[in-house]
């Protein structure tokens, strides 16, 4: 259930290790493309695969669930409101399921959720369904992929699987070792929520403490990636490189769902959400006072190119983009300015008139890196131009 970053790459793989699976999306758009072997993301190699399973008879996307031995949520959990999440979508899916499930089936949600979520989840099965009482297997087990690298990723990275009850985290694990070949680790839902919570939580930390150390280097005049670089030659330090703020599905949401929860004892999560935040804002005035400075000294406009729009290099994913927050920012706040915006990752978007990365670079007075994408990497520095560069393209 849901054919996005995630739940496609898992139904594609789950598929080529021989196992029957519809996937469904109510975006008809996607199963359409889906079904045609075209994807509607950006990842290495799996086109191929979908291909492959469509060919063989082992995959097809519907936008209806059909009778199964195994159902498996993969739809977003956002937040709401002041950072309170949203589980709407967990819930109307396994309310599109419910008919469909038979005694003995394995029930699984891989969407990231609140500590509680899948007991929740079974309460509402157990009410609507009251003959499935203890005659189904309901389990959690949050994925661990990295886009860009998800097929390798899905198969050999170790996952959590937490059953609400043994009985269920067996027939989970059994189900998962048909295609994963990392270590499948035993625990209860609860568990398994948290420490996918913990996971995407421990990384928004190391990015705020390397994202204030950028912004304390700019205040000391000092070049922030030979520091953390030379800092690193510690044996036991790992410092993480800065950017321009946190976004994607993962990282800039899952740890207000530790937050909401947990408000007085989740501190420095909270904090570092914060910092995280308020980087995009700072790398946004930075952009517009660049603007000025360019203009009182020129006597003129820059052209200026916002270089990156994906959260993270070399993909298609805008969700939470803190460079898309900052692109947006530094457009609004400029009226009549000539603003070019670059993502060589996607070929066009309903709100920015893109420009391919050369041009911008060409014509551009100033340069703002905000997206270390692979095709920056090989720009060569120019002294004609002035660069702000949030993400490391020229660390030097």
């Amino acid at each position: 259930m849901g054919l996005g970053y995630i739940g496609l790459p898992t139904a594609i793989i789950a598929a080529k290790s021989g196992i029957d699976v519809t996937g469904v999306d109510i975006n008809e758009k996607v199963v359409n493309q889906t079904n045609a072997g075209l994807l509607h993301i950006v990842e290495p190699k799996l086109e191929d695969y979908l291909k492959d399973v469509l060919k063989a008879g082992l995959f097809r996307a519907t936008s209806h669930p059909v009778e199964s031995d195994a159902f498996f949520i993969v739809v977003p959990t956002p937040f709401k409101g002041d950072h309170q999440p949203d589980i709407s979508y967990v819930e109307n899916a396994t309310r599109m399921v419910l008919p469909l499930l038979r005694p003995g089936n394995l029930f699984v949600i891989e969407s990231t959720s609140p500590v509680g979520t899948t007991e929740q989840i079974t309460k509402l099965i157990y009410t609507e369904r009251p003959d499935l009482k203890n005659a189904i297997h309901i389990a959690y087990c949050p994925e661990r992929v990295l886009p860009g690298n998800v097929i390798f990723e899905l198969v050999n990275n170790d996952r959590v699987i937490g059953g609400i009850n043994e009985e269920s985290t067996e027939h989970a694990i059994k189900f998962y070792s048909q295609f994963v070949k990392g270590e499948l680790h035993p625990t209860n839902a609860r568990t398994a929520e948290l420490c996918k919570l913990t996971e995407n939580s421990s990384r928004d930390v190391q990015i705020a403490f390397a994202n204030e150390l950028s912004m304390i280097c700019e205040q000391a005049d000092i070049n922030v990636w030979d520091l953390i670089e030379l800092a690193n030659k510690h044996p036991r330090v790992n410092i993480l490189q800065p950017g321009c703020g946190v976004g994607g599905h993962c990282i800039a949401v899952d740890p207000y769902f530790i937050t909401a929860a947990y408000p007085n004892e989740a501190k420095i999560i909270a904090t570092a959400r914060e910092i995280n935040n308020y980087k995009a804002q700072w790398c946004a005035e930075r952009v517009k006072n660049a603007m000025l400075e360019f203009e009182l000294k020129y006597s003129r406009k820059p052209v200026v190119a916002m270089m990156g729009l994906a959260f993270k290099p070399n993909i298609d994913d805008l969700r939470e983009s803190p460079s898309k927050r900052i692109t947006t920012e530094v457009l609004q706040s400029k009226n009549n300015a000539d603003i070019l915006v670059v993502e060589p990752n996607i070929k066009e978007h309903n709100v920015f008139k893109l420009t391919p990365y050369q041009e911008a670079y060409q014509r551009a007075d100033l340069v703002v890196f905000l997206t270390a994408h692979k095709e920056f990497m090989k720009l060569e520095w120019r002294d004609d131009k002035v660069y702000l560069d949030f993400c490391g393209i020229f660390k030097k």
